[in-house]
């Protein structure tokens, strides 16, 4: 077989083959940098490259897998032995139910294969797609996997490329589509080898998580092609359905043609070569409208981007929290929140106290459908960013969970639910590592405690590198059979239902949803279509004029008649009711 390495500082690169000699190899006549040699392979086999008389061989940073992880050889993966029992279900993105998962912990075995012999109660559930939180290598075995190290390659913990296979393999059997979050603005700190092979990383500009990813200097038409091939290959090789894209505010790039066209342009292409309906789905905190507008007209063209205003209106909301950037939305969250259902972003151009200016872009209603944003109440960042990764039902009564479930599920925007947000998981979700690296492992826990007694926390923050703060973190099954777990499950699983059976809930017209709030009584209600939703969040009882009688109950947290003569609904304290024709 050929390998292949770009290595263009490189005076002389060498083949380490399993326990035979060393092979030099040739530059390559026709692409500038990069080296090659051929040798007999097999799948499985342990390779390296040897740079300028480096007697430690480093691993392939195309390489697709790491058995011994960051730090030892690649492994020769024969992607011909993977075996698809079926295809992709069809689903597109506009259709989707979204589903965070973290394989780690998802199951206490923390593997691709635990995880799939649970995606059939997923499927029961009725969501549509399962998102994967980063699966590349990263130190140790236990981490949240933004610290990966290795865009191309699969944790070995996790189960290796085989077990991200058989875990696709099996969400497809299930009728299940498979989105995987990849990582392009930054690398971890600590098993990184690409600084040694090539210019990987601008060396002047840094991002929160460590020096910014070569995109705009010289030499970065070869990374770009490197981050690009990357994400085809999860699309491609592997089967998954669609990428998200973290932090995409924080990749340094100032090329006319910027990254992100060029991988949205990519991956529709691959989309109209394989006749499936695959998508990228951002994570951007500039609230943007360009972020998804087509490329045609001046867009990145991505497919849909995470609406945190969305999630900050609600949970200021629900929870009366006012501190960080929750303070921007604390004044009047009802009213927030009701500008984010119809206009998709609280920040569109106003002042933003949190940030000292303002902020954000207005969306253009008419021409942007719902779909291009991404709902939700609960996310791994919005939990385990908190001091104690506690989650929502940690503070909230179970009609409020219902409450923000029934916004979620029913809103315009494609909905999506972090693990065990479905029972209202008691386990809270919390920051760990493993990092080998003693030096590093103090420099976490330390900064951590420093970040958050510096916002005025006087509580304990577990220790990320202590074992057992992963182990409180993985969900507990058995919650399901106690109350009120079981109830929420079972209304989660309803209001999946009825997006799927109500078109109006699925209608991507922004601008016909109409939205009705008292902030001092604590109600809110929505119309999409002929489809009427209302939440009271105070615990009092509320009458709230829905402008029309005659539908009739669809669902509720709580016994409620339909609405009497006036059209008007009595809607007990801390529940949600969904009404339709």
């Amino acid at each position: 077989m050929q390998f292949d390495v770009w290595a263009p500082q490189a005076e002389r690169v060498a083949l380490r083959l399993g326990e035979g000699r060393d092979r030099p190899m040739a530059r390559d006549p026709e692409r500038p940098g990069w080296w090659t040699a051929e040798a007999a392979a097999a799948d499985g086999d342990r390779y390296g490259y040897l740079l300028d008389g480096d007697p430690v061989a480093r691993p392939d940073p195309r390489g697709r897998r790491l058995p011994d992880g960051p730090d030892g050889p690649s492994a020769v993966v024969d992607l011909d032995r993977f075996v698809w029992s079926v295809p992709a279900p069809p689903v597109p993105l506009q259709d989707a139910v979204l589903y965070e998962l973290h394989v780690g912990t998802f199951t206490a075995e923390g593997t691709f294969d635990a995880a799939a012999g649970r995606l059939g109660e997923l499927a029961a559930l009725g969501v549509t797609h399962v998102q994967l939180m980063p699966v590349c290598p990263f130190p140790g075995r236990h981490g949240w996997g933004y610290d990966g190290v290795a865009p191309w390659a699969v944790h070995e913990p996790y189960g290796g490329p085989a077990g991200l296979a058989r875990f696709v393999d099996t969400a497809h059997e299930h009728g299940l589509g498979v989105v995987l979050d990849v990582v392009h603005n930054h690398l971890g700190p600590s098993g990184n080898h690409l600084p040694a092979f090539g210019p990987y990383f601008d060396g002047g500009r840094q991002t929160p998580w460590g020096a910014a990813v070569n995109l705009d200097a010289a030499g970065s038409d070869e990374v770009r092609e490197y981050l690009l091939g990357s994400a085809l290959a999860w699309l491609r090789d592997y089967r998954i359905d669609g990428l998200r894209l973290d932090a995409v505010h924080a990749l340094c790039d100032d090329r006319a043609l910027t990254f992100l066209e060029e991988l949205s342009e990519a991956v529709d292409a691959l989309a109209a070569e394989t006749g499936r309906p695959l998508f990228l789905i951002a994570e951007s905190d500039r609230c943007d409208p360009r972020t998804t507008a087509p490329r045609a007209a001046g867009g990145l063209g991505l497919h849909a981007q995470w609406n945190d205003d969305f999630h900050h209106a609600l949970h200021t909301a629900l929870t009366g929290e006012d501190q960080g950037y929750y303070a921007d939305f604390a004044a009047a969250p009802l009213a927030a929140l009701a500008k984010t259902l119809t206009r998709a972003f609280f920040h569109d151009g106003i002042w933003s106290p949190f940030r000292g200016r303002t902020h954000g872009r207005p969306v253009d209603r008419r021409r942007t459908p719902a779909h291009r944003f991404v709902g939700y109440a609960q996310t791994h960042d919005q939990i385990g960013n908190r001091a104690r990764g506690d989650r929502l039902s940690a503070g909230l009564s179970p009609g409020l969970l219902a409450c923000a479930a029934t916004l979620v599920l029913t809103g315009p925007f494609v909905p999506m639910l972090f693990m065990g947000e479905e029972w209202g998981a008691a386990t809270p979700w919390q920051y760990f590592t493993d990092h080998p690296d003693e030096q590093l492992a103090r420099a976490v826990r330390e900064g951590r405690r420093r970040e958050f007694a510096a916002q005025g926390w006087a509580g304990e923050v577990p220790d990320p590198q202590d074992p057992a703060t992963r182990d409180r973190s993985v969900l507990d099954r058995g919650e399901q059979g106690q109350a009120p777990h079981g109830r929420l499950l079972e209304w989660h699983r309803t209001l999946i239902g009825l997006r799927r059976t109500q078109h109006d809930l699925r209608d991507p017209d922004l601008a016909a949803v109409r939205v009705a709030y008292d902030e001092e009584r604590r109600w809110l209600t929505f119309r999409r279509g002929d489809v009427r939703v209302a939440v009271n969040l105070a615990p009092e009882p509320a009458t709230i004029a829905l402008g029309r009688n005659g539908v009739r109950v669809l669902a509720a947290w709580e016994p409620v008649q339909s609405p009497d003569p006036a059209g008007r609904i009595h809607l007990p304290g801390e529940s949600a009711v969904v009404l339709g024709p």
